[in-house]
């Protein structure tokens, strides 16, 4: 992923396996990314708990880990009031000096981090540099903006809403295909922020039955199954996920190997 072009990596994820992790495997999955790549990129640690205790203490594992910078979410089933959840978030801001990004992710986690919340947590922690927005909701992007300008750095977190939302304004992508598919996926994110609408429209096209991949339950199944098509991984998931039989995976396959078939070149 690296050398295809990718800017970071951000390892333990939030909705996939790493909330199947024990803390030692978790912490092992942060020294082996920072041995691989540290040296050449940022290696973010995702931050996700039942507890703020815990989750403070893996934030504070991370950094000592070698982690460049953490991705915060708010508390594992438990969801509340403002107040509850900012306590929350601010006390992993508050364990560490690392640079860290806000997961808002309302459709999986029922927290829902409104624009104005956002900036009040931006304007009290300096070492709060980005979001990664999945509410799905475009307009979330210029509400933050007109709030903030350009304070936090915005990443997409929705793989099928890549092109729409640079064009709304996020710098960033925090991706899924990308595991299985870098080139193709730093190419299109190249694309959409270089201003290159056609060729960008294109790729997009090409990519979208993937992406979209990305924003069903079993995403994880899915999305390991195409890097074992590509050669990039095995499809083997860790209990409760069950790797994908019958025509569930007939279907799955059918779409992963015709757009395999048509997979443009991508330049070196």
């Amino acid at each position: 992923m690296i050398d295809a072009g990718c800017s970071g990596i951000v390892a333990l994820g939030s909705l996939g396996e790493g909330a199947t992790l024990q803390t030692e495997e978790k912490v092992a999955v942060l020294e082996t990314c920072v041995r691989a790549v540290g040296s050449r990129v940022a290696v973010i640690a995702a931050i996700s708990a039942l507890s703020t205790s815990d989750a403070v203490g893996m934030a504070k594992r991370a950094e000592a880990a070698g982690c460049s910078g953490l991705m915060i979410l708010p508390p594992y089933v438990y969801s509340t009031d403002w107040r509850e959840m900012k306590a929350h978030i601010e006390a992993v801001l508050r364990a560490t000096r690392l640079s860290s990004m806000l997961y808002n992710n309302p459709i999986a986690y029922r927290t829902d981090f409104t624009p104005e919340q956002i900036a009040e947590l931006a304007a009290g922690h300096e070492n709060l540099h980005a979001v990664k927005e999945s509410s799905a909701d475009i307009r979330r992007l210029a509400a933050i903006r007109s709030l903030i300008g350009d304070r936090l750095a915005i990443s997409i977190g929705v793989d099928d809403l890549i092109v729409e939302g640079i064009d709304a304004g996020a710098v960033g992508w925090i991706a899924g295909l990308v595991n299985a598919l870098p080139a193709e996926s730093v190419a299109l994110f190249d694309l959409a922020r270089g201003g290159e609408r056609e060729k960008a429209a294109a790729l997009y096209r090409w990519f979208l039955p993937l992406l979209r991949l990305d924003t069903v339950p079993k995403f994880v199944q899915l999305i390991k199954l195409v890097q074992e098509e590509v050669g990039m991984g095995s499809a083997r998931v860790r209990p409760p996920r069950l790797e994908l039989d019958g025509s569930e995976l007939e279907t799955a396959l059918r779409i992963i190997r015709s757009a395999l078939a048509a997979r443009p070149r991508i330049g070196a």
